[in-house]
């Protein structure tokens, strides 16, 4: 009953004040007053705002929001962690079986795949350098003519 008198009361004042404004001849901002200030009036007379006061004012309805926001806690803490740990609970469950099978890490990889499979593939198939220097160092020289020519 008290909700309903505040919102009559609010209503009341915005038409006031949207007539005031229609009298200083500005038509389009009085509308736009009288609009919203209609809206109290009309929430108050469908019952939405004794239904909200019910819910503001029950504990019920606050330990549900607090549960809500509980959960809401927890479920980003565990995507977090998930994310950190990384992937899904399928990827670890089929990395675990596939290192209990015993397959190796390259087997699992595309043919045109990350660069660690293909580049094995090719220096298993080339001979080693003189002097025991795998391919590896051969890159690194490049890396240094590079340098070298920037002045670096």
């Amino acid at each position: 009953m008290l909700t309903d008198t505040v919102c009559a009361a609010l209503s009341a004042a915005g038409l006031g004040i949207a007539g005031v404004t229609a009298y200083r001849k500005r038509f389009l901002a009085a509308t736009r007053i009288a609009a919203y200030a209609l809206v109290p009036l009309g929430l108050a007379m469908t019952g939405i705002v004794d239904w909200v006061a019910g819910l503001v004012f029950k504990p019920t309805v606050w330990m549900g929001f607090g549960l809500l926001g509980l959960s809401w806690v927890l479920f980003m803490i565990g995507r977090a962690v998930e994310r950190r740990s990384g992937g899904t609970r399928k990827e670890r469950r089929a990395a675990a079986a596939a290192g209990r099978a015993g397959v190796s890490a390259g087997a699992s990889e595309p043919a045109l795949g990350s660069g660690r499979g293909a580049a094995g593939g090719k220096a298993a198939g080339r001979p080693k350098a003189k002097g025991g220097t795998s391919s590896g160092t051969d890159d690194f020289s490049d890396i240094e003519a590079i340098l070298k020519k920037h002045g670096i």
